[in-house]
């Protein structure tokens, strides 16, 4: 395995800036709608809610489904596990989804962290520290059924300006949308609007950092780094564009620690108060960069996953430099979105649940746990402590259950 320790006796501020610049570490395992700018469900996708009569004899909007998952990770294990599951054609990361594909692609809108950015064809191909992932990995997302992603993380950088555009070219040659980089400042400026049942969705994202890599010449509209005031602006914006909801994703958070720390509290809790006319500018907020699963929490009436964990990445090494089994765990957030009851109101979450998944380093593949019930005593033990975790700030008191 890839080993890293902390530094004895470092002060409190540097522990949290190597933290910021030196986490994801780990891979040594075995080898259409009717809104410009939008895309409408594709076929395969669960059908939505069917319209019902609104007052006066109108159809309401139909309601939709929509599903939030972890960082994908590439480390060189992953790769050349995608080498294996190719049998000498290239990579192929799909089998390592496979099994969290009737989750995702049953959901009317899905959205993923890709968390690294992609090489050229052909590589040369790299984990971690600076990560440079097979483009086939778009292909992947696509096929599991993803229809976003959010590309912000404090690896957006690792192979500057031309990593970050052969990514978002890889994705719209897959036919998966994107937010939180950008090639141009033209595409900066739009909100990423996807349709849902009959909702349009904006999707925008956030992150703390890129690793001390500066954003490049000239482009401070690269990547669109957490700002509170800038996450509302973008929120309004978003709503003046035609979104009925607004979803963010922000990578955040300290890395190897269950608990949200104080800025993601204190940054949720002001996120989710922010109100232009009475009705939330914002409403879900999902987190990634942790590593390890995090709790989920109704605030302000709006929902927040602090943290899903890895979706896909290598045996993990935590900052005492041992292996740790967490950093396999996460879930995926599934809300179930009703239309307004009246002008002008918010779509309401109806519905809110967490499937817990398990990456198994072994065999290169995601478990979804919550339809493993006739799986081993260890996956039941992991199940649980997921379960833990993300009940840990009390969800289950506002509704939030496990779904498969």
């Amino acid at each position: 395995m890839t080993s890293r320790t902390r530094p004895a006796g470092a002060a409190v501020l540097a522990a949290v800036l190597l933290a910021a610049a030196t986490g994801c570490t780990g891979g040594s395992g075995p080898a259409g709608g009717g809104v410009p700018g939008t895309s409408a469900a594709r076929p395969g996708k669960a059908g939505s809610t069917a319209p019902s009569a609104a007052p006066g004899g109108a159809s309401a909007p139909a309601g939709f489904t929509l599903v939030a998952s972890g960082d994908v990770l590439p480390h060189d294990s992953i790769i050349r596990r995608a080498a294996e599951d190719s049998e000498g054609d290239g990579y192929d990361f799909a089998p390592m989804l496979s099994g969290v594909r009737s989750v995702v692609s049953g959901a009317d809108l899905a959205l993923c962290h890709m968390e690294t950015v992609y090489a050229k064809d052909g590589g040369p191909y790299t984990g971690y520290p600076a990560f440079k992932s097979p483009p086939e990995v778009a292909a992947a997302l696509k096929a599991t059924g993803y229809d976003s992603c959010s590309t912000a993380s404090n690896h957006s950088l690792d192979d500057g300006a031309e990593g970050l555009g052969r990514t978002l070219d890889a994705l719209d040659r897959s036919g998966v949308r994107h937010a939180g980089s950008a090639r141009t400042e033209a595409e900066a400026a739009k909100p990423t609007l996807l349709k849902a049942g009959g909702a349009t969705v904006a999707h925008l994202a956030y992150t703390y950092g890129t690793n001390d890599h500066p954003l490049p010449d000239g482009q401070p509209w690269a990547v669109r780094l957490l700002d509170e005031g800038k996450v509302v602006e973008d929120a309004r914006a978003a709503r003046a564009a035609g979104a009925d909801v607004v979803v963010v994703s922000v990578h955040w958070g300290t890395e190897w620690q269950t608990e949200p720390d104080e800025d993601q509290l204190s940054l949720g809790r002001a996120l989710t108060a922010s109100r232009t006319g009475g009705r939330p500018d914002i409403d879900l907020i999902v987190g990634t960069h942790a590593h390890v699963p995090q709790a989920y929490e109704k605030v302000n009436g709006t929902w927040i996953i602090y943290g899903m964990g890895d979706q896909i990445a290598g045996d993990m090494i935590n900052y005492e430099g041992a292996f740790d089994p967490r950093g396999n765990q996460s879930s995926i957030g599934r809300f179930t979105f009703a239309p307004p009851r009246k002008p002008g109101a918010r779509w309401e979450v109806t519905r809110a649940e967490y499937v817990p998944q398990w990456f198994d380093t072994g065999r290169g593949r995601v478990v979804d746990l919550g339809a493993d019930d006739g799986g081993s005593a260890n996956r039941a033990d992991i199940r649980d402590t997921i379960r833990e975790v993300v009940l840990g700030r009390g969800a289950d008191r506002d509704g939030l259950v496990m779904g498969k």
